[in-house]
């Protein structure tokens, strides 16, 4: 099956908007304003690199990342989401080339009803080829198949010095590999080859499991990583050093007589009021949650929207964390040093700031795909905290702490307020990374980090 190239389409004109106000997933920070270009078709970024001035762009897809990633302020975007076209696929191995701006709900819409699915999925499908390719993002099989990244074959990157780039690991490896989680900063990913992998259809054999410790969580992901392609967590942040939580894992069922049809949910009208987000609400939503998913304990059938993306089926759920937004904290601590982990627990119990969503999930040893690729071996803790001004940021900072003297690290993707010191403790190999940087890209995240270094 062959998709028309867009180098044989007709050529057309870029269009460009005067300055407008952008926000990320998690509308924190706010008042970003960019002037915007709108490139339909790839041959149209040369122009927009040529023109722009010194560390002035930054490329868009949605706008997914939870923190200033995908920002930049009072500066220049390209939005690409109109470069999301299918190229080609090859149906004997399984290698799908698709225009960066692609985004993972339009390759599964085309694709899993011909038997293929994604080889790594976040826990949205509301994001584009270059936005997981940019973020290196990973999933719930990070123990079997490792990153987004990993299952990259070829990339093309416009780069304003160079034009377009194609690199691999064998070819321009070094460009390839700073561009898999380089957070948009080594130039625009024009197409990918992406290695998709075969399935039976849309279910997934489940099953949850309630624990009521850390070391029940750790004994069960040990038991089901040979068994099971797909496991993770949640977690009640209210439970302190030993939390009580929901185990789920699960594989690609070989059922295929059930018909499957995707349901749009409901959105969120509009921003909830601050005041319902307290202490005694999440706490009381964490019991209710976690009761209620025990009595759903043991196997079940699940369709693959429910498994690996039930937020999805709340339109605008980042509306949930009211006006001034949230901040989204995930952090992978080292497994030797659970002593740590305990205290991050103990510190986010005892702040009354708990979070709806607690993510665990255990690493695996896979290498890393990316020069700035944030998964490695240990305990991955993901939370969201509604904005409550410095209260919230004292968190942070306080779990920023704990993070950096355990040797751990922040996802980049989900942040807007690390330290340029707990940046350098989480990617030590950032100035060589560096030297791959386009000269004409920037972005909020990269200037916060970076320049008082």
């Amino acid at each position: 099956m062959t998709f028309q190239s867009a180098a044989t389409a007709r050529k057309r004109s870029s269009s460009a908007s005067p300055t407008k106000q952008f926000m990320s997933w998690g509308r924190y920070p706010t008042g970003i304003h960019n002037y915007v270009h709108r490139p339909a078709w790839n041959d149209q970024i040369a122009a927009v690199l040529e023109t722009a001035p010194p560390a002035s762009l930054l490329p868009y897809g949605l706008g997914r990342s939870y923190g200033d990633s995908c920002l930049n302020l009072d500066r220049e975007l390209v939005d690409c989401r109109r470069l999301n076209r299918l190229l080609a696929f090859d149906e004997s191995t399984g290698v799908l080339r698709c225009e960066a701006g692609m985004s993972f709900a339009d390759i599964i819409d085309v694709f899993l009803p011909k038997g293929w699915f994604l080889p790594v999925t976040p826990g949205t499908q509301f994001i584009t080829v270059g936005g997981a390719i940019a973020n290196d993002v990973h999933g719930k099989n990070h123990h079997s198949a490792g990153t987004f990244g990993a299952h990259i074959h070829r990339l093309g990157v416009h780069r304003s010095d160079d034009r377009l780039i194609v690199c691999s690991p064998e070819e321009n490896s070094g460009i390839f590999r700073a561009t898999i989680g380089g957070l948009g900063l080594t130039g625009i990913i024009a197409w990918a080859d992406i290695q998709m992998r075969r399935v039976e259809g849309p279910w997934i054999d489940a099953e949850l499991i309630p624990f009521q410790s850390l070391a029940s969580f750790l004994d069960l992901s040990r038991e089901s990583d040979d068994q099971f392609e797909y496991t993770v967590a949640w977690l009640d942040c209210f439970a302190g050093r030993n939390p009580r939580g929901i185990f789920f894992r699960g594989n690609h069922a070989k059922e295929n007589s059930r018909r499957f049809r995707r349901k749009d949910g409901p959105a969120l009208p509009f921003a909830l009021p601050g005041w319902l987000l307290n202490k005694y609400s999440v706490k009381a939503f964490n019991t209710a949650y976690y009761h209620i998913q025990v009595r759903k304990k043991g196997p079940a059938l699940m369709d693959y929207d429910s498994f690996f993306y039930p937020l999805d089926s709340v339109r605008r759920c980042n509306l949930l964390y009211g006006k001034h937004g949230f901040l989204q904290y995930q952090c992978v601590i080292p497994e030797s040093n659970i002593q740590a982990f305990e205290e991050l627990l103990d510190r986010i119990a005892r702040s009354g700031m708990g979070s709806f969503l607690g993510v665990l999930k255990q690493f695996g040893s896979a290498p890393a795909a990316g020069m700035l690729s944030f998964p490695r071996p240990g305990l991955t803790l993901a939370l969201d905290f509604a904005m409550k001004g410095e209260k919230t940021l004292q968190l942070m900072r306080s779990l920023d702490d704990v993070v950096q003297q355990s040797g751990g690290a922040l996802y980049p993707a989900k942040d807007s307020r690390m330290s340029p010191a707990l940046f350098e403790a989480s990617f030590p190999r950032w100035r060589s990374f560096a030297s791959y940087v386009d000269p004409k890209m920037s972005s909020s995240f990269w200037r916060r980090v970076t320049e008082a270094q």
